[in-house]
């Protein structure tokens, strides 16, 4: 590593998506980082590699469309020659037109790419205590350890907001049975991609049934549950009616069973979930059922009857700060501008929205030791856009949001409204070439 003095380098807690992306930003400007990562020696109730972003919830990473607000940040991202993307696209698996990736593959990737960069060093030791003199970048994530947690609690001055968040089960591809399930991707975009297990209504009726009287696994009495709507367990779904599924994750919309000739009445996807195939994603089916009630009820879903499952579904509690009263725009803590946070940690949500905020931190953070001036991105763009969000004066509450056009604000001429998004996204892209100018200017 370069020789560095303490005001010189850059400390940087947690190896996930966020951290290995700050990391990744400083280093390439010039600044000696130092990435701590407790894995091995101690692991989250969700993590099983020893690799940096490890992906744990899903292999996917949503639209890659620059029309869709997904596939636009991750566009600006790619531009900004994020470490992230770049191995997400180098590991890229089949699944239309999202962007999803052999995990194990992605995470080793970013290992190496980081270890083999001179500015990098990697230290696996869990963080107890926060340098409040040194610059950081807090990427610790929604499982933040206990220890840290109260660390930062102490620091930041009030408590957590929190909600829970449920992972799906995997299912191993040699059995699923093909004779009754079929591939296909919602009208036909992307091809064969998905795995589609087709059911009839008295099918539908009698899962439904069987989720709604499953047993849950019980939450802790000290935290009330606040599930995410973007990643809520599916018998919560079905609690809000019975063909709020069938309208929801298993909606058979687009999806002709080539089979019969039919559309049936609802449909539970496959989603590949490794390079090699051998696994697939049940999608949406986010679960915090009991492992043995997931097998009996999930073997119910035409197709599954015999599924073999690699990883069961689980719960776990996300943790994130009132950015809103915390934050600057640069993602510097206003008590301390020193300290910068990234991640699902500041509110936002989804791995690629981690991972920006993680890009913009790293930046920042560089820049501040190199005595620029911080410029954060323009809020036309979805990075912008995003900051926006988490970081607005508002008495409204504040909770984790994926990155979606109506973060964006509206555009100055009038547009029909199937060039909107076009165009909301030709501006977003234009502003950010100008803005990534302006930091090579100075």
């Amino acid at each position: 590593m370069k020789n560095a003095t303490k005001k010189d380098k850059l400390i940087i807690i947690g190896g996930g998506l966020a951290g290995c992306e700050a990391a990744w930003q400083a280093a390439n400007r010039g600044v000696s980082v130092i990435l701590f990562e407790m894995k091995p020696k101690r692991f989250s109730p969700a993590h099983l590699s020893e690799d940096l972003a490890e992906l744990v919830c899903s292999n996917s990473l949503r639209s890659n469309s620059s029309e869709n607000a997904s596939g636009l940040l991750k566009e600006e991202m790619r531009k900004m020659d994020s470490i992230i993307i770049k191995a997400a696209d180098e590991t890229r698996v089949p699944a239309g037109s999202a962007l999803a990736v052999d995990r194990q593959g992605f995470s080793r990737t970013i290992t190496e790419t980081l270890n083999k960069n001179d500015y990098v060093e990697i230290v696996r030791e869990e963080i107890t205590s926060i340098p409040v003199d040194t610059m950081t970048v807090i990427a610790t994530g929604p499982l933040t350890s206990q220890v840290l947690a109260e660390e930062i609690k102490s620091l930041i001055g009030e408590d957590y907001l929190y909600f829970y968040d449920a992972i799906a089960p995997i299912v191993e591809t040699d059995s699923i049975n093909l004779d009754t399930a079929y591939r296909a991707s919602r009208y036909g975009k992307g091809g064969d991609d998905y795995i589609n297990c087709p059911m009839t209504k008295e099918q539908y009726t009698l899962f439904i049934d069987a989720l709604l009287k499953a047993e849950k696994v019980p939450v802790k009495d000290i935290d009330k549950p606040i599930a995410f709507e973007g990643c809520m367990p599916i018998e919560e779904m079905a609690q809000r009616g019975n063909d709020t599924l069938a309208f929801g994750p298993m909606k058979p919309v687009g999806l002709i069973n080539p089979k019969t000739g039919n559309r049936p009445y609802a449909v539970v996807q496959l989603r590949q979930d490794n390079r090699y195939g051998t696994l697939y994603n049940m999608v949406g089916f986010q679960t915090k059922l009991r492992w043995d009630e997931q097998k009996r009820i999930f073997r119910m879903i035409p197709a599954l009857e015999h599924a073999e499952f690699a990883r069961l579904g689980s719960l776990h509690r996300n943790t994130f700060i009132n950015s809103r009263r915390l934050l600057t725009d640069s993602l510097q803590l206003k008590k301390n501008l020193s300290l910068f946070f990234a991640g699902q940690i500041t509110g936002v949500e989804g791995y690629i929205e981690s991972s920006a905020m993680g890009l913009i931190a790293g930046i920042n953070a560089s820049r501040l030791i190199h005595k620029l001036p911080l410029l954060p991105p323009p809020n036309t763009t979805a990075m912008g856009a995003l900051i926006g969000h988490i970081t607005e004066t508002s008495d409204r509450k504040f909770q984790p949001m994926n990155i979606n056009f109506g973060l964006f604000p509206p555009l100055k001429e009038k547009v029909k409204k199937e060039f909107k998004r076009k165009k909301i996204a030709q501006r977003a892209l234009d502003d950010l070439e100008h803005w990534k100018e302006g930091l090579k200017g100075e």
